[in-house]
This record gives C-alpha cells, sequence and structure tokens, in this order.
C-alpha cells in the first residue's frame, strides 16, 4: 500500500508544478489554490495525529499542506493530538487504567469515559496506545503507536499548523487554561491557524495572538446545537456573520463578508461514501472547482484524495479521455451509476469516456430485440410484481424459476422500471445509488444502434447469451 501512496504523492506534486505554472484563477477568497488541512494527518489510514499519520500526510498531499492537531489538555497542563474529548474512544487506555473512567458535563451533557485532564502527560505518552475509532477503517496499526503532543506535530515540520480547540469551556471549568497554552505555543511553535466552535474562547485568543501570523477560524456545529459561551444555536449565529467578523477570519459556512471558507465534514471521512459513486474525489470537486465559488480550504482525513482532486482534477475542463492503448468496454453501459441497459446508463458510459458499449440482446414474445443483462427479467426489472404469474422453470437456461423475456409482449415490458442492482448488495457491502434504483428506459437493438451512430462510439458489442430464446 506503502508504494501506490508514494506513486500518489509523485504525481500530485508533479501535477501540481505544472497547474501552477499556468496561474489558474481560483474563486477563492484571496484567488490562491484552495488549501488541503489534514485532520490528524493521514487520520483516514493510520490512528489520529500519530507520527504514521503526519508524516504520511506530508509525503501523500500537496506540498503545502496543512496539519491539524485536535487540541485535548493533560492534568499537568500538556496539549496533546486527539478528536475525541474520551480517550477510550481512540485509544486502549480503558484496557490500561481500568478505573479511571469518570464522568463530566460538557456542554451541557453528561459524558462517561477516560478524559486526558484526569492523566499526566507522563501516564499517557508512556503507557497509551492509539487506535482507529472508525471500525470501517484500517485496523491494522491499532495498538502500536503513542499518543503525540502539540510539541510532537509541530516538530514533524508540516508547512503549517491548524490548533483546533473544540472544548474551552470544558477545560475552563476544570481549572485548565487554554488560552494561556495557545499564548505560550504561538509564541513559542507558530500556530497558523487556530479553530473552535466558542465564541467566548475565539475573544479572548483574538487579544492574544498575532493575527498576522494566525488566523483565528469559528467552526459551525449542527444548526440546533447551543453555542456554549452565548447560549446562542449555531442556526442563530449563522444569521449574523458580521459579528463573527469582530473575532475571526474564517468560517465553516458559505462565503460572505470577506472571510475564508474552509469545507469540512465530507461524506469519505465518514462510513459512508458520496453518492455511491466511490470516486471520493467527486464530492471534493463540487466545493472547489465550479463557475460559482470555491472554499478556501478543504478539512479531511484523506489529504491524498484532496490534494488529487484540487491538483490533478480542479480546472480542468477540456480534458477528456485519452485514447491510448486500453480499451474500455462497458458491461450493459455504465451500470453501476444508473440501471444497466438503459438510456442513462449507456449515455453516462459514453460521457465518463467508453470506447465500447454493448448490449446484450433479448427477444420479446412479438419479436422486438432489446438490450437486458439476462433472459430473465426478475433481476433487472420489477416484473414480480406484475408478471409472476408467467414465472416458469427451463433447465436448459437456468435452474431456478425465472420470467422470461420471450412470454412478454414488448408492450409489456415498456410498462416495467428498470432496477440499479448490485452484485454485492446480498452481502452487505457497496450499495448503488438508491436514487437512480429505477431511472431510465430500455432500448430496442434498433435504438441502441442508433445511439451508437449518432455519438459516433469507436465500436459495439452484441452480446446473444441465450439463443434458444431466439429461435
Amino acid at each position: 500500500m506503502i508504494k501506490y501512496l508514494l506513486l500518489v504523492s509523485l504525481v500530485i506534486h508533479a501535477t501540481l508544478a505544472n497547474s501552477e505554472s499556468a496561474s489558474k484563477k481560483w474563486l477563492t477568497l484571496n484567488g490562491q489554490r484552495p488549501s488541503v488541512i489534514a485532520r490528524g494527518g493521514f487520520s483516514g489510514l493510520f490512528p489520529e495525529s500519530s507520527d504514521f499519520a503526519n508524516q504520511m500526510a506530508l509525503g501523500t498531499s500537496v506540498h503545502d499542506v496543512v496539519v491539524l492537531c485536535n487540541l485535548q489538555l493533560t492534568k499537568d497542563g500538556v496539549g496533546i493530538c486527539q478528536g475525541d474529548i474520551r480517550l477510550d474512544n481512540t485509544t486502549n487506555i480503558a484496557m490500561l487504567f481500568e478505573k479511571g473512567s469518570k464522568t463530566y458535563k460538557v456542554n451541557g451533557q453528561d459524558l462517561t469515559g477516560w478524559f486526558a485532564l484526569d492523566f499526566t502527560a507522563d501516564q499517557l505518552l508512556a503507557n497509551v496506545s492509539l487506535v482507529q475509532n472508525i471500525f470501517s477503517r484500517p485496523s491494522a496499526f491499532d495498538g502500536m503507536l503513542p499518543m503525540s503532543t502539540v510539541d510532537d506535530v509541530r516538530n514533524s515540520n508540516p508547512p503549517a499548523f491548524w490548533l483546533n480547540v473544540q472544548y474551552d469551556a470544558f477545560y475552563t471549568e476544570n481549572k485548565l487554561n487554554v488560552t494561556n497554552y495557545i499564548q505560550k505555543a504561538t509564541r513559542l511553535q507558530g500556530v497558523n491557524y487556530i479553530s473552535s466552535p466558542e465564541i467566548g474562547f475565539l475573544r479572548r485568543t483574538n487579544g492574544v495572538v498575532n493575527k498576522a501570523k494566525t488566523k483565528l477560524i469559528f467552526v459551525f456545529l449542527d444548526k440546533k446545537a447551543t453555542e456554549p459561551t452565548t447560549n446562542q444555536t449555531y442556526g442563530s449565529i449563522l444569521g449574523n456573520l458580521a459579528t463573527i467578523k469582530t473575532f475571526a477570519s474564517g468560517i465553516v459556512v458559505p462565503k460572505r463578508l470577506h472571510m475564508a471558507l474552509y469545507a469540512s465534514g465530507f461524506a469519505n471521512d465518514f462510513t459512508t461514501s458520496y453518492n455511491y459513486s466511490y470516486d471520493p474525489s467527486a464530492e471534493y470537486l463540487q466545493f472547489i472547482d465550479n463557475s460559482q465559488f470555491s472554499v478556501d480550504g478543504l478539512i479531511t482525513d484523506f489529504p491524498p484524495t484532496a490534494s488529487e482532486a484540487v491538483a490533478c482534477f480542479a480546472q480542468y475542463p477540456d480534458i477528456k479521455p485519452t485514447k491510448g492503448q486500453a480499451l474500455i468496454i462497458t458491461h450493459n453501459g455504465a451500470s453501476g451509476v444508473n440501471a444497466g441497459s438503459t438510456d442513462l446508463a449507456y449515455q453516462q458510459a459514453l460521457e465518463d469516456g467508453a470506447d465500447i458499449i454493448d448490449c446484450s440482446v433479448q427477444m420479446s414474445k412479438d419479436g422486438v430485440a432489446f438490450c437486458l443483462d439476462s433472459v430473465d427479467v426478475i433481476g433487472d426489472t420489477t416484473a414480480a410484481a406484475a408478471f409472476m404469474s408467467l414465472s416458469t422453470t427451463i433447465p436448459e437456461i437456468q435452474q431456478p424459476a425465472g420470467i422470461f423475456s420471450f412470454d412478454l409482449l414488448w408492450s409489456d415490458i415498456q410498462t416495467l422500471q428498470p432496477q440499479l442492482t448490485s452484485p454485492f448488495e446480498n452481502k452487505g457491502g457497496l450499495p448503488r445509488n438508491p436514487a437512480n434504483k429505477n431511472k431510465g428506459k430500455f432500448l430496442t437493438l434498433a435504438e441502441f444502434l442508433e445511439l451508437a451512430r449518432v455519438k459516433a462510439v469507436t465500436g459495439i458489442l452484441i452480446n446473444i447469451e441465450v439463443s434458444v430464446s431466439l429461435s
């Protein structure tokens, strides 16, 4: 896996060098290329903020990647980098300090777990190991890597460093001063960005940092959640961005009032995939590659993917799939995006650069040749609901009973809806987009050939699997 990541890194850096020389114009606040912010390093693969995660983020991302640390404070005031305030969600601390669990009120809610403020830095760094907290991610590095302090991350020499302070009010209530820690950190180490969802903290920090060197970013949480220092919902605060500008230079909402905008919370950072295409760069491109706006930065657990979107794919509208030695032949069109053998599936395949489109020919009862993956129409259509009475068994074709195309008139088939299916769906993996489940219409063979002629495709593939149905 590592060698592939290094190859991606070389491609990203080479592409970025070429793209920057072309002086592309971006719709960001400052007109520069959007930043890539690695939350916890490459935390989509390695445990958050581990040395592996940070080093791999630096090696496989754009050359000016920003490394983000989620700040927690220990009992003795040492800053460590962990996104979850409860360490038992991201480490093996519960196994080592079995009696260390406590309950605290955090932003109005009682939370039970192992908290950094109950342990010294030495206790944590000498004993505790990191684990992945999203179970769909690799567990190969669980229990292998120690926690990182803010100093550790900063000493990895990232081009820029971002400190996110999620729980200032909580630490203040428990006699730990985050503002003093920040003041010292910015003076001794240099911090390029400081973010927080707490207005009170940002107001205090606004007076102690050099705003020419450190940007303050206000992080919006759920609209219905309550901001702890004003007791207003984030939804109501969103309606008064002018006030935010008095203490912050950036936000995580649509750009207004000459403030920088940083996007976070991408589907790729969680257990699902954006729009079921399993193309993680597609979601990033929405926010940076359009004619109306671009966010100023992408905050992500997968910095190589965001880097690829920025450096390789964004702002290249004239690039078309190149014709090389590889020959792209469809399987019922783009049948992973739209229902197979439909007009939408073929159109998508051609837009994606397919060389050859295919039609598996079936015959209706009245002799109309049309495209469908199987002579048994149950799997790819809604026939089971309307024509189950026509179900029959033909051992020469298949062992299970089916509803066969040659038992239906073409007018009957036209009443059916297509069905988007996945070969993995019954095994609990890789579901396909339910929004496209029944979209599109089936094509006769004549319509398929006309589509190929009009679109001037390189070639077509006609597949006749069950010749008995054509006799």
